[in-house]
């Protein structure tokens, strides 16, 4: 299982935008003495036309629906039917300026295209469509249907564009999981080698240390084929997304269940009480360990369950998450700072190839690892191998396809492992957790610095393209001013030449 889970730890290394182009607001108004109103999602040509950024001195349309025609022919609308109103149509085979022009011919003020796939940027060359003026936006079906439930039949609408936050203090909250989880995994990595150093100390508990250790040592070798499998299924879920999605998801639920029962019984253990016992299969097990078995696999059930809920299931999701990703950075061993480099060197490439370089080489031009993150044709099923929280700003993001902040598992593990190496590292020469302190504030400068080029540029960031230099160079420095750059390099003794 943690050969499979580590198939897909790096598959999403990468930190979204907050906001897509070309995202604005629907404001709608049911009539009433006290009107109820909603919010709807709308793509919309910013080229085309100009929305305002606010409801201030809005202007109000009553809205047509007419989605049951497509608006390619005049003569689909009886004559005055759409003046002064905001006219809703299907989408069909012709344009959507056919459409508007049609539309404004007819004395409409807004045109709205609903659409019953998902919402794609409204890209029609306007050369010869230069007198339609009046705004033109994509718009959900289910939104127009969800627009008559819940506010009848006589609705007035008008659309906007706010301006988007240069910053989301959703990330603030992301910052903090990050930068905890990898900080606990190293310690908890340093805490696991201490009991292996005490046990090679006391010839009497190696034994029993053997059977409890569970570590996995990454050598160059292992490390490069590694990094060949994550490419290898990086490419086949591109092809083939809609099955195999289901395969990461169950992958998941079983990787973090074991992941969560790992962390927790390692707090139990701390426990003094309820250590009741029952004897099962010649072997004595503890009853309150049963019982924190089925809590974690009720756990991943109702996640996997309820895993398209909005509201809440972001929690369960990013609980599991961290127990995963704090169980892997304490499971998985890296030899020496030798394999170390290799290692975060070959995901950086990686990182770098599949968001910037093969937009180059897909026929839609667009980045795999964007494609994969977002899932490809508009599939509804997401990859579970990101750490999500709503956004806390009000923007048209939080209406269309982005209502969360994400940071990919990848970007916590990587390196995580660097950083538990210089706690191991730590404990070995007794050198007081400079390393380690030092390698965890450089992963923290390092998403500080991702956020910021996040925020300047609006799109996808590669996060190892920043954190693998602040903490590869930072432990370098360290290494070097203490003249122990040799001994971290090739590991200390303990570590590579003693086998339990």
């Amino acid at each position: 299982m943690r050969a499979a889970g580590l198939l897909w730890v790096a598959l999403w290394g990468l930190l979204l935008p907050p906001v897509t182009a070309h995202e604005g607001i629907l404001h709608a108004s049911g009539s009433g003495v006290s009107p109820v109103t909603k919010d709807y999602c709308i793509i919309y040509n910013s080229n085309w036309v100009s929305l305002p950024q606010s409801l201030d001195n809005a202007t109000f349309r009553s809205l047509e629906n007419l989605t049951s025609t497509v608006l390619c022919n005049s003569s689909e609308v009886p004559s005055g039917l759409m003046k002064d109103k905001a006219v809703v149509v299907m989408r069909g085979n012709c344009t959507f300026l056919e459409k508007a022009r049609i539309a404004q011919s007819s004395g409409a003020k807004v045109l709205l295209v609903a659409s019953k796939t998902k919402l794609s940027p409204l890209s029609d060359n306007k050369t010869g469509f230069e007198d339609v003026t009046l705004p033109v936006a994509l718009i959900r079906y289910n939104d127009i249907v969800d627009m008559q439930l819940t506010l009848g039949n006589e609705v007035n609408v008008t659309l906007y564009s706010p301006p988007l936050p240069e910053f989301d203090c959703s990330m603030v909250v992301i910052f903090l999981i990050a930068v905890f989880t990898v900080a606990l995994g190293g310690y908890w990595s340093g805490v696991a080698e201490l009991e292996n150093l005490k046990a090679v100390a006391s010839p009497g508990e190696r034994e029993t240390r053997r059977k409890k250790e569970e570590n996995v040592t990454f050598t160059p070798v292992t490390v490069i084929l590694f990094v060949v499998i994550c490419c290898v299924m990086l490419v086949l879920l591109y092809f083939f997304y809609k099955w195999l999605v289901y395969v990461i998801i169950s992958v998941f639920c079983l990787a973090s269940a074991m992941s969560l029962y790992n962390c927790l019984a390692a707090l139990i253990g701390k426990i003094p009480f309820g250590q009741c016992r029952i004897s099962c299969c010649n072997k004595n097990i503890e009853v309150r360990l049963i019982f924190l078995a089925a809590f974690c696999i009720a756990a991943a059930v109702v996640w996997a369950v309820f895993r398209n809920e909005d509201r809440w299931a972001w929690i369960l999701q990013d609980i599991l998450g961290v127990a995963f990703c704090l169980n892997f950075i304490k499971t998985l061993k890296m030899p020496n700072f030798k394999s170390c480099v290799i290692l975060l060197g070959l995901l950086l490439l990686y990182d770098v190839f599949f968001v910037f370089i093969t937009p180059f080489i897909t026929k839609n031009g667009a980045s795999i690892m964007v494609e994969v993150a977002a899932g490809p044709f508009g599939n509804s099923e997401k990859l579970p191998v990101v750490i999500r929280v709503p956004r806390l700003e009000y923007s048209a993001s939080t209406l269309c396809d982005l209502p969360f902040s994400l940071l990919g598992f990848g970007d916590i593990i990587v390196p995580g492992l660097l950083v538990a190496y210089c706690r191991r590292f730590d404990v070995q020469t007794s050198s007081s957790s400079i390393y380690y302190i030092s390698c965890t504030i450089a992963y923290a400068v390092g998403m500080v610095l991702t956020f910021i080029v996040l925020a300047l540029m609006k799109m996808g960031q590669p996060a190892l393209l920043y954190l693998v230099p602040c903490t590869l160079i930072t432990s370098s420095l360290v290494a070097w001013r203490r003249k122990e750059m040799k001994k971290f390099w090739k590991g200390s003794n303990y570590q590579v030449g003693w086998r339990p």
